[in-house]
């Protein structure tokens, strides 16, 4: 039989390779961002086009490379921060694999300029999809710049499963935000489709994460620190009040570089317990600081995920550094035993000994002695008895036939009465034919046997087609707030906002002013309470980054389905009989009521043949 084994070629090996290493361009900033780290960059600069499609370029000022080692970079497995397996547990540094720069040559078109500090002149090469085009001497500054154009030029598929611009770059800046904040000591900025997107100089981590997130976030921060033998911890939580719908801003540092831990992200939930509402999430930005020997950073090819020797004492650490951190600038509800000063005694009472009170009695106070008349002598004086009961009731009777006359010529005013529709035992019957079950559903009587609607879904799918055809014929109404509502977002959600604006008041918003990091509205849908405006708009950036599409329909389409579900009546909320009727009739006036805008049954049927046989 024939041998069926054999060698892959190396631009195919490359490309498999770089299936673990590139999945989208984001992966792509991240590699090059820390590989500019490494070599010991002060200053980075990242430029994007068409959300790295098109161009992905990172310039730095760092040691640069020589001749040599811009060829050897580009080769797999080639690294200069590890020589044996036992490196691998003393890492330093953020690459280390040596796979990077060639799975994303064999994919891509890649330009390399670098220079090293004492030579006069650098190298530029040039690699299409693993192939060498070129390299020559080139005149460079000191440092590197990698240019990556045309991701997945030669894989037709993988370029197809890329999200939009707008996802795409979310993406990007999401990978752009953990480094910056990892490495506060570096000046960053980004440049996006020519404009400039981020400007980080060299700062504090408090500074960065003001300059990254808006300056409102300044007072959002509660510092935390904790050293001990095992783990040291600095950084800063959010505030409860401040908690967001959505876990965007959760961020976890390790020896500098950002990891996702489902385990430890639950160790700040705990330390929250009880001070935050149901569905929010709070914000943190923490380094935590291990010895490299008690973790394992090389069990994901991403390198987010890391295997701790002793998870359950860093959980125990974090849990109560947060905590103490909480109670120590008053954000927890903490038992005060300290006395309130302006309970003590004055000076001029201290040492007095207390006197006792006085009693004052009037002895000859009689309460049997008969009552004396004012202004009498001492004799006694009786009350006459009247002579009897009848004589309090003397002409009571003439006055009660002068009212009933009287009563007799006044008109009442009457209610107009309105026929009716149906009759008054139909009537009866209608008014009970609608129940709420356990503040969730809705059970209503049909002719076949009995209806059950889940409230939320169910209003959601009014609310959905109300939205989406207020902004198709571009008919929302609006009400006028009484003052200008303020909310204050980062400058990449303000971005999202100027997108989604002529949708939104098309739905009923009236928007005053957007500016850089401020939105200010004067007016919002009729239904929408003031108090949710903020929770929706969060929502919708948030869904609006995860999943746009491209056309404009869609975008439509989203918006009111975004706005449907931060709206709708929640579970458990009570509802009068008048609203269920109102409900459930709203709800079969929709053109598709038997679902909800995420395609989820609204309502179940049972007939009277299906309750018969559950007593069989």
């Amino acid at each position: 039989m024939a041998d069926i084994i054999q060698l892959l070629p190396d631009h195919v090996a490359n490309q498999i390779a770089a299936g673990e290493v590139v999945q989208r361009p984001a992966s792509v900033v991240k590699e090059l961002l820390e590989n500019a780290i490494d070599a010991d960059a002060d200053s980075i600069k990242l430029i994007i086009k068409d959300a790295g499609k098109t161009l992905v370029q990172v310039i730095d000022n760092g040691k640069g490379m020589s001749h040599t080692d811009a060829r050897l970079s580009f080769e797999r497995h080639a690294t200069s921060k590890i020589k044996n397996a036992e490196d691998l547990f003393q890492l330093h540094t953020k690459g280390f694999r040596g796979e990077a720069l060639a799975s994303i040559a064999a994919i891509a078109h890649v330009e390399l300029k670098t220079r090293l500090h004492c030579d006069d002149i650098g190298n530029a090469i040039l690699i299409e999809g693993s192939h060498v085009v070129s390299q020559d001497v080139v005149v460079a500054p000191t440092g590197t710049s990698v240019a990556v154009k045309n991701l997945f030029f030669n894989i037709p598929a993988r370029r197809n499963f890329l999200k939009s611009d707008t996802v795409e770059l979310r993406h990007v800046i999401d990978e752009f935000h953990r480094v910056a904040l990892a490495h506060p000591g570096i000046a960053f900025t980004m440049y996006n489709n020519g404009s400039e997107a981020f400007n980080l100089p060299v700062s504090n981590y408090r500074q960065r994460i003001v300059n990254i997130f808006g300056n409102k976030t300044n007072e959002k921060l509660v510092p935390v620190e904790e050293d001990t033998e095992v783990l040291k911890i600095s950084g800063f939580v959010g505030k409860p009040e401040f908690a967001k719908k959505t876990r965007g801003e959760q961020y976890f540092f390790v020896n500098n570089r950002f990891i996702k831990s489902a385990y430890l992200n639950h160790a700040i939930a705990s330390a929250f317990d009880g001070l935050l509402k149901n569905g929010t999430h709070a914000s943190y930005f923490l380094n935590l600081t291990v010895d490299p020997q008690t973790i394992d950073i090389n069990i994901h090819p991403t390198k987010t995920e890391i295997k701790f020797d002793d998870e359950h004492t860093l959980y125990a650490i974090l849990r109560s550094a947060v905590k103490h951190s909480l109670g120590q600038f008053n954000i927890a509800p903490v038992l005060d035993f300290e006395r309130n000063p302006n309970l003590d005694t004055p000076y001029d009472y201290k040492g007095n000994q207390a006197s006792m009170p006085k009693v004052e009695v009037d002895r000859s106070f009689n309460p049997f002695q008969e009552e004396r008349r004012p202004g009498t002598t001492s004799t006694s004086y009786k009350k006459e008895p009247t002579t009897s009961w009848e004589s309090l009731y003397v002409g009571v009777e003439s006055k009660g036939n002068e009212a009933q006359q009287d009563l007799s010529e006044v008109q009442f005013e009457s209610e107009e009465g309105t026929a009716s529709i149906f009759n008054e035992d139909q009537q009866v019957e209608q008014s009970n034919t609608t129940y709420q079950l356990h503040g969730k559903y809705i059970v209503s009587t049909i002719k076949s046997g009995m209806l059950l609607i889940d409230q939320h879904r169910a209003h959601q799918r009014v609310l959905y087609e109300e939205f989406l055809k207020n902004m198709t014929t571009k008919e929302g109404v609006s009400q006028q707030l009484l003052f200008p509502l303020q909310l204050h977002f980062s400058s990449q959600d303000i971005v999202i906002v100027n997108q989604l604006k002529a949708d939104l008041e098309h739905t009923g918003f009236v928007f005053s002013n957007i500016e850089e990091e401020l939105v200010e509205i004067t007016g919002v849908p009729v239904g929408v309470p003031e108090s949710e405006v903020s929770i929706i708009l969060e929502q919708l950036i948030s869904d609006v980054e995860n999943e746009v599409p491209d056309s404009h329909f869609s975008a439509t389409d989203l918006l009111a389905k975004s706005m449907a579900k931060s709206l709708a009546i929640k579970t458990g909320q009570a509802l009068k009989k008048d609203e269920q009727e109102h409900l459930v009739n709203k709800l079969f006036a929709c053109k598709e009521p038997n679902v909800s805008p995420t395609n989820r049954t609204t309502f179940i049927t049972m007939s009277v043949d299906e309750l018969d046989k559950k007593f069989i």
